[in-house]
């Protein structure tokens, strides 16, 4: 069963001379995907910068990557991805979601330099310390909810109370509960994504300041 592939094309320009450079892409990355036991599920392209972000094909590639279950993107050579920290960026995506980038110039997987291999490696550290402070968060937040006697199991339908909210319906009581025994909008926002709600500091904040709205009138 041949693995799923993306392609993506650029061009620097808008030029209309441009469009055989982008045809030309698509035809030789075609027949190196077919090479590589590839199967093209979709073909992106721009005219655009490499140093910009804001590329509409690029967009929706990464939309495919981040929602689909694809194995490899194929462009001609590194600088159609993107230049300078934009390129950077782009393969810590690709390494993050476990996309094989290959060039046509390398004629496999891409060859990296030994600085952008430590640049993204440091990038995977980094990204992997944010998510344990991140959870560590969660777990303190979590810990002193309880303490103040917070129990989200009788706040949600299937855990104790068949009337209670849906998990996605943030628990205004217990908002004001939490502010109320001194947590900060932040942490009573981690402590609720720790009982599965799905909620930011701005919703947390936004909330409470109805709910203290409504009290005074």
């Amino acid at each position: 069963m041949k693995k799923s592939a993306l392609i993506y094309c650029r061009v620097s320009t808008t030029k209309d001379t441009q469009e055989t450079s982008l045809e030309r892409q698509e035809e030789e990355l075609l027949k190196f995907a077919f090479e590589q036991s590839y199967s093209v599920e979709e073909i992106f392209s721009d005219q655009h910068s490499g140093y910009e972000m804001d590329r509409e094909g690029l967009l929706e590639m990464l939309n495919c990557i981040k929602t689909g279950k694809f194995d490899a993107v194929f462009i001609q050579d590194e600088t159609r991805l993107g230049r300078g920290h934009a390129r950077i960026a782009l393969l810590h995506v690709m390494k993050k979601y476990g996309v094989e980038v290959y060039t046509l110039s390398d004629r496999g997987p891409i060859a990296l330099n030994d600085m952008d291999d430590m640049v993204l490696e440091i990038l995977a550290i980094v990204e992997e310390y944010q998510r344990k402070i991140h959870n560590a968060k969660i777990k303190r937040g979590m810990k002193r909810a309880v303490e103040n006697g917070y129990k989200p199991e009788k706040n949600l339908k299937g855990k104790g109370n068949p009337e209670g909210r849906e998990r996605l319906d943030l628990p205004i009581e217990q908002i004001v509960s939490l502010k109320e025994n001194g947590l900060t909008f932040h942490e009573i926002a981690v402590t609720l994504q720790g009982f599965g709600y799905q909620a930011s500091k701005a919703t947390v904040h936004r909330r409470y300041k109805e709910f203290e709205s409504l009290k005074q009138g």
